[in-house]
Order: C-alpha cells, then sequence, then structure tokens
C-alpha cells in the first residue's frame, strides 16, 4: 500500500499505519496515522497517532509518537485546518 508506515510499538510489535495527512511545523515534519487492522475503533472514533520525523543519518525516515501535550494540541489544529473538519482530534484520556 502507498501511504503506509510500518511502526515498531513499544513490545516490539509491527503495526501497520495509513498515513492521513502530512504537514511541517516549526521545521519538523509529522504525520496523522491510523492504524489500518484496527477493528475495535468505530469509523466515529477511530485512533489515531500524531508522529514526528526523527533524523536516521540518511537512512528511511524514522518516526516517533509524539507525546508532548502542548505539542499534540498545536499539531492537531493543523491536521484539523488542512483535513477541513472531515476529522475532529480528541486527545486520549490514559
Amino acid at each position: 500500500m502507498e501511504n503506509t508506515i510500518v511502526f515498531t510499538d513499544t513490545d516490539g510489535m509491527e503495526v501497520e499505519l495509513t498515513i492521513i495527512a502530512k504537514t511541517q511545523f516549526n521545521g519538523n515534519t509529522y504525520l496523522l496515522a491510523q492504524d489500518i487492522d484496527d477493528e475495535d475503533d468505530s469509523e466515529e472514533e477511530a485512533l489515531a497517532y500524531i508522529m514526528i520525523e526523527k533524523d536516521n543519518d540518511g537512512e528511511d525516515s524514522v518516526y516517533e509518537i509524539v507525546e508532548d501535550d502542548k505539542e499534540i494540541e498545536a499539531v492537531a489544529s493543523i491536521f484539523e485546518e488542512l483535513l477541513e473538519g472531515e476529522f475532529e482530534l480528541v486527545p486520549d484520556e490514559e
């Protein structure tokens, strides 16, 4: 699939994510991605991740999930604007 990435989670499991959108903010590249195999979530409340591209010394791009709340809010508002109200991004309440 063309617009996907494979992400290795903290348990070492590989998860294939669909890239919904990509943007630049404060000199960084961010992705909004969703788990393609996430059958537990309804379309109305699907789990998505905001990821930041990290430098990998000329190798393939490496992405990490953004965990800073202020950074998430700033980037989420950009994605909501880019997607013209198609999605509403709500922070995870862990």
